[in-house]
């Protein structure tokens, strides 16, 4: 090798060397001003945990996100205590009991969380400065509590989990929408995104949960008395649990749907405010004389009472509900439609079926034509259930009956629903068409009991397709005349007589040849 060779790969050597150590430490200052920047970032965060100094996206590890406990919010003249329960809800202690507001409380725990400050305005304020940003004194503070969970999500009580930060927070920055705020006693003054004024600025009303009348499960109550203006009415639970019979004033089946519909519109009854309930307050707002006055028990715990009242103040009308369970009681302004929620007639919550009764009951039908014409009875011959085997015309002929259609005739008794409502106990059932030689049907039990009866009478004016009928109420009714065909004689349930087999040909007879 001559020596201007070996020099010359010695300078590759060296160059290709100094290279390295030179991307080396690039590297490594990048890594270092990155790591910087990172705790840097940390620092800005409305919510510190500590954890976001040591571990980060960088290193592949997510920092734990704080679990928080508790929260003080003072606000519009207001100090309001939110804890967490053990469910994981969250409740007010103070300045009232309550069930908190779900989503106001999960906005501003998600704004602490994940928000930081956008920049720091001032590092060293003087008091001047603090009261031209608003934050001496402040306009809201909120502190909150929360811990750092381990691998298991579990360090509740471990106080090296424990983290409390305090945010005060003042006037809105109006060439950006920002807000001014100070974190814990640090001096320095921080710009926040105006969404952190708008989800921590909140007083007691806002965070207090609204449907006061909850929780009522319709699915538990056994029983509801109601007085309204346009009547008083009371419903018991069936026997087997699952449907309403009214009870009083009348007696008859209710429309179970109905009933949930109504209980559902008055539990999502939002309140509008929350008075100071004393005796005094009751009075004045007519609670002691109300316009509504319901009871509902069976459920959990105690029985349930909501009082409902109507009064005007300053010339404007407001309603207002009181719900008392045991020595609890809850007292808000409601919306007006609220009045009307329970205040419906007995006839709007009864059952619009026609007829009552079961079809595995029914072993006799007397279809009436009407006009005349003799009626036409049905026997069932087998023991099946639900309107299904065997049946047999008994008169005004026998023979042998076509059950599917009597199958078909007894879902469409049993389904049949009224359109609507005439008059209660009319004493002239004539004036509607409905008299005793009306077409209708009579449905009798094993012991010839009967079970239902129904008339069909004129039809209803202006209301074509429309009948007047009478069921197993009191009420004339009003049922669609193409969901019942009924019989008009024998042959229409009978099954067709079979035709005679045809005769024979005569054998053929081979001619002798």
């Amino acid at each position: 090798m001559t020596p201007a060779r070996g020099r010359w790969r010695w300078s590759i050597l060296t160059v290709v060397t100094a290279g390295l150590g030179l991307t080396a430490c690039t590297g490594e200052k990048a890594s270092e001003a990155s790591e910087a920047r990172r705790k840097a970032d940390a620092q800005q965060r409305l919510f510190i945990t500590g954890t976001e100094e040591t571990r980060g996206q960088d290193d592949g590890v997510p920092a734990e996100k704080p679990v928080f406990t508790h929260l003080t919010v003072r606000a519009r003249g207001d100090t309001t205590e939110v804890v967490r329960e053990q469910d994981g809800t969250w409740k007010l202690t103070a300045p009232v009991s309550a069930r908190a507001e779900a989503a106001v409380v999960e906005t501003l725990l998600g704004t602490l969380a994940s928000s930081s400050f956008s920049a720091t305005v001032k590092e060293a304020p003087t008091d001047a400065d603090l009261e031209a940003y608003g934050l001496k004194p402040p306009l809201f503070t909120v502190t909150a509590r929360a811990f750092v969970p381990d691998a298991q999500g579990q360090g509740a009580q471990d106080p090296a989990r424990q983290r409390t930060v305090t945010l005060h927070c003042g006037k809105e920055n109006t060439y950006d929408g920002s807000v001014y705020v100070r974190r814990d006693a640090e001096p320095a003054v921080h710009a926040a995104a105006g969404t952190v004024r708008w989800a921590l600025d909140r007083d007691t009303f806002a965070l207090r949960a609204k449907d006061l009348l909850p929780p009522l499960d319709e699915r538990a109550l056994k029983g509801i008395e109601v007085k309204a203006p346009r009547g008083a009415y009371q419903l018991a639970r069936d026997a087997d649990g699952a449907g309403w019979r009214v009870v009083a004033p009348v007696a008859a089946n209710a429309n179970a749907t109905r009933v949930a519909e109504l209980l559902k519109a008055l539990v999502e009854q939002r309140a509008l405010s929350f008075p100071e309930d004393t005796p005094e307050s009751r009075k004045r707002l007519g609670l002691e004389a109300p316009v509504v006055d319901a009871r509902f028990t069976g459920g959990p715990g105690e029985p349930v009472r909501v009082r409902m009242s109507r009064v005007t103040e300053d010339g404007a009308v407001r309603a207002y509900a009181l719900r008392e369970q045991g020595t609890q009681a809850v007292l808000g302004e409601v919306p007006e439609d609220a009045l009307g929620v329970l205040d419906v007639s007995v006839r709007e919550l009864k059952d619009r079926r026609v007829l009552e009764f079961r079809r595995q009951d029914v072993r006799r039908i007397v279809f009436h034509p009407g006009g005349g014409a003799p009626a036409i009875t049905v026997v069932s011959t087998s023991e099946a259930n639900e309107g299904a085997g065997h049946w047999d015309v008994e008169s005004p002929q026998r023979g042998k009956a076509q059950h599917f259609k009597l199958a078909s005739l007894l879902r469409a008794l049993e389904g049949l629903k009224a359109t609507g409502y005439g008059e209660t106990n009319p004493k002239n059932w004539a004036r509607y068409g409905v008299t005793e030689d009306s077409p209708g049907a009579v449905l009798l039990g094993a012991d010839g009991r009967e079970l239902a009866r129904l008339w069909l009478g004129a039809e209803v004016p202006d209301e074509p397709g429309t009948l007047y009928a009478r069921g197993s109420g009191p009420d004339v009714l009003k049922v669609p005349e193409s969901r019942l065909t009924l019989p008009t004689r024998p042959e229409d349930l009978q099954e067709a007589p079979k035709a005679p087999d045809a005769p024979k040909p005569p054998a053929k007879t081979e001619q002798a040849p």
